[in-house]
């Protein structure tokens, strides 16, 4: 290594038997030490990434990336590593591109520098690129005027970020969830571009579906936890509407047929009662979370 850091690339993986030698041999070239969590593989993906000298940790089974994450970044704090680089197993982010992430680190400091598909790579599925844009906006860290590549996973994380943040998420909303807190943080945050190839790749472990929901709902239940006023108050004010145009629906049957539709009624209490426990929850996280912020 040229550069003072100690540098290790952490790469989780899979079943990745047929890419992860390519990936760990070009790893080698621009890190101190290669680490491979291999996730409960059922294939040589461990085995191999052993025989070329990557330091490996394997899971009996598969616990999802968010717990290849957390080892990751146990071991890289655990070791004293200047900057953790993680990227994943199956080829598609180029080892060649680290040094740019390293320089992103050094010049300007930065905690957390993400390797950002800027355009849509060509041999990437379209369905992919527009759902991971929308779960970016959903994310919402931002870098000037404009939302972060939040659902890439080729990122280099500083000493300060290794030692601050913990990857809490099993699933593969693990990415988010770690961009996110490193923004509540206040880390800086850089992003440099980066070329990705999707050629012969399969799109994941999970079906596309479940992968955005899983990313999804991480990202809503932060949203949750960071401004609880905002999400369950919000949601409250939906319920509420709800309730009252039922509600309404509800007496105006009543006093033109005289008679109560018990649907809309139902619909109407429940809808209500849905309103005020989503405020009273809102306001008791809120308290909650005042409180502990408080006394840290």
């Amino acid at each position: 290594m040229e550069s003072g850091l100690k540098v290790v690339v952490g790469i989780p993986a899979l079943n990745e038997e047929r890419t992860i030698a390519k990936v760990v041999v070009r790893a080698k070239k621009h890190a101190d030490r290669v680490l491979v969590v291999d996730d409960g593989s059922k294939d040589d993906t461990g085995l191999i990434a052993e025989n070329l000298g990557a330091v490996v940790l394997r899971h009996e089974k598969n616990l999802g990336k968010g717990a290849a994450m957390r080892d990751c970044f146990h071991w890289a704090k655990q070791n004293g590593v200047d900057v953790l680089v993680t990227m994943d197993g199956d080829g598609q982010h180029d080892p060649s591109l680290i040094p740019k992430l390293l320089d992103k680190i050094e010049e300007e400091q930065a905690d957390v520098v993400i390797g950002s598909r800027l355009v849509r790579p060509p041999d990437m599925p379209k369905y992919r690129w527009l759902g991971g844009r929308a779960l970016d906006s959903l994310t919402g860290v931002r870098i000037g005027d404009r939302t972060v590549d939040a659902q890439s996973g080729f990122r280099a994380y500083s000493r300060r970020a290794i030692e601050s943040l913990v990857a809490s998420e099993f699933g593969m909303g693990v990415d988010s969830a770690l961009l996110m807190e490193a923004d509540r943080m206040g880390l800086k945050i850089a992003e440099v571009p980066v070329t990705a190839s999707y050629a012969g790749l399969k799109t994941s472990s999970l079906n596309p579906l479940i992968h955005s929901l899983d990313v999804m709902f991480t990202v809503l239940k932060f949203i949750s936890i960071r401004h609880p006023l905002f999400f369950y108050g919000g949601f409250s004010l939906i319920t509420f509407i709800i309730a009252f145009v039922f509600g309404y629906q509800t007496i105006d049957y009543y006093e033109r047929y005289g008679y109560v539709v018990t649907n809309l009624a139902l619909i109407s209490v429940a809808s209500g009662l849905v309103a005020f426990l989503s405020l009273f929850t809102g306001i008791i996280l809120y308290t909650m979370i005042t409180v502990v912020r408080e006394k840290q």
